[in-house]
């Protein structure tokens, strides 16, 4: 009798762990802060909207100050994107949708895009965004594009619309987009580490680890780059390939209107013989062509390539920018003399760079060096990484920032290091490209440039030897093991 009593009472017990039994139920803490996140966010809501319906936009200025150094819609946007940030990953909570599974990945997450939102948020001079505001504006007057302005004019023409509505309508629309387009950075960059192998949670480390403290990233932001939008692009291309070529090739080819180095991917989809996709880049980009003729006319193209051209009639080197046209300058600067002679010199040296970032790229399709993947997908896949070093090496000005195209090369070499000395150099090289604050001092200026070189042979003489590094495959081994999915107490 006692017992049956016992088990009765059992049964009409509420279970703790049940969030949505009934008005007895007890709420978990998670939902709690996702209530709460969402009262005190309606309120700071109706406080805003009060102050507007009672004194317009004046009225604003007595619930908001400017403090020193300081702009206050930047701080705005800053503040309301780390409260949604928040917001999103306690509501997520809330839902049950984050577990021991993926709480890594927000974890990860969260820590990058706070980051940097508090980074950008002390920020209030720009650079470049300012060439984009101008082209623009020359392409609504019908204008000749600035000589500053070295990019095919798509970017140009998306911005032409904003225009109109003044110079910090472009400015606050942009720095909005580079920052949801690094929040998206992390989570295409993750997926491209696993299609290169990385474990889930491994592929999480690597891309918060590669994010975090990152020079070119932070000066991507400084400047309000295209930087993040075009490495997304390339990026998408290669994910979406497995599914369908349309849209990889599209969104390549929306790549390479962006900027013209991400055509060098294409060479990926030549080694693998795929010319439907081919045929499908060369639609996409003729169309995007077209349409931006249309709004234009043919001169923005012609402008684009007399500004390029005008990159190689510079005389004067800057130490700041790595490329090795840079170099050539700087040398014949030191002997002064030599300037009629720099075309015979870069031109050769360029050659013998892209030969080598071909020969490098075959050697990985053969070897399998990054992917285990076969066919056309592991072709593109392994022959990428080389290709992504050789568009950074082949352009004729190379910022510090533009080193953010360099994630997957340098993530994917390191699952196959071995020895002390390999991790050594490749320590050493990701020091020099990603760690080391920009600097203006010749020669140390090139060591991003020597970086680079090195990868070429480095990367080739590693995949000659098919395992991974033991290291690697002892932490994707540990990362990969089955999440634990806690449930009611008492459960087995």
């Amino acid at each position: 009798m006692e017992t049956s009593v016992r088990r009765a009472v059992v049964m009409i017990q509420p279970n703790p762990h049940n969030a949505g039994g009934g008005c007895g139920a007890r709420m978990r803490p998670a939902t709690v802060a996702a209530a709460v996140w969402g009262a005190l966010t309606a309120a700071m809501a109706v406080v805003a909207a009060l102050a507007y319906r009672l004194g317009g936009a004046p009225a604003l200025g007595a619930i908001a100050q400017e403090g020193p150094i300081s702009d206050i819609a930047l701080t705005f946007y800053a503040a309301a994107a780390a409260w949604l940030v928040l917001g999103g990953f306690v509501v997520l909570l809330a839902l049950g949708r984050i577990d021991s599974g993926n709480a890594l990945t927000a974890a990860c997450f969260l820590a990058v895009s706070l980051l940097y939102v508090g980074f950008i948020r002390e920020r209030v001079r720009y650079g470049d965004v300012g060439d984009y505001v101008n082209a623009a504006r020359s392409l609504v007057k019908g204008e000749h594009l600035p000589a500053r302005y070295l990019y095919p004019p798509l970017w140009a023409t998306l911005l032409r619309g904003l225009v109109r509505h003044g110079t910090r309508a472009v400015f606050d629309v942009l720095w909005i987009l580079n920052l949801l387009s690094l929040f998206a950075l992390f989570f295409l960059l993750r997926a491209t580490m696993r299609r290169y192998g990385f474990s889930d949670r491994l592929a999480s480390l690597a891309t918060a680890g590669f994010l975090l403290v990152n020079v070119p990233v932070a000066r991507t932001l400084g400047y309000v780059q295209v930087n993040f939008h075009t490495l997304n692009l390339m990026l998408a291309a290669l994910l979406l390939y497995r599914r369908s070529a349309a849209l990889s090739a599209l969104a390549l080819a929306l790549a390479a209107h962006l900027k013209v180095s991400p055509l060098a991917l294409v060479a990926a989809f030549v080694m693998a013989r795929d010319y439907r996709w081919l045929a499908w880049f060369a639609i996409s980009a003729a169309a995007i062509a077209g349409w931006t003729v249309a709004e234009n006319g043919v001169y923005p193209y012609r402008d684009f390539i007399a500004n390029a051209a005008g990159v190689w009639s510079r005389d004067y080197p800057s130490y700041r920018q790595f490329s090795v046209d840079s170099l050539v300058q700087a040398v014949v600067a030191l002997f002064d003399r030599g300037h009629a002679l720099m075309p015979f010199v870069v031109f050769p040296l360029k050659a013998v760079v892209a030969a080598a970032g071909i020969a490098a790229a075959l050697a990985h399709r053969a070897r399998r060096a990054f992917a285990d993947a076969a066919g056309a997908e592991g072709t593109v896949l392994n022959a990428a990484p080389a290709l992504f070093v050789l568009m950074v090496l082949l352009q004729p000005i190379a910022w510090p920032h533009h080193c953010v195209f360099l994630a997957v090369p340098f993530l994917a070499l390191a699952k196959r290091l071995e020895t002390e000395g390999e991790w050594i150099l490749f320590g050493a090289a990701y020091f020099l490209v990603f760690l080391m604050p920009v600097h203006d001092f010749f020669p140390w200026s090139y060591g991003r440039l020597a970086a680079l070189l090195l990868w070429l042979p480095f990367s080739t003489s590693l995949s000659r030897r098919r395992a991974e590094g033991r290291l690697f495959a002892r932490a994707n081994a540990w990362t990969a093991r089955g999440a634990f999915k806690p449930g009611p107490a008492g459960e087995p």
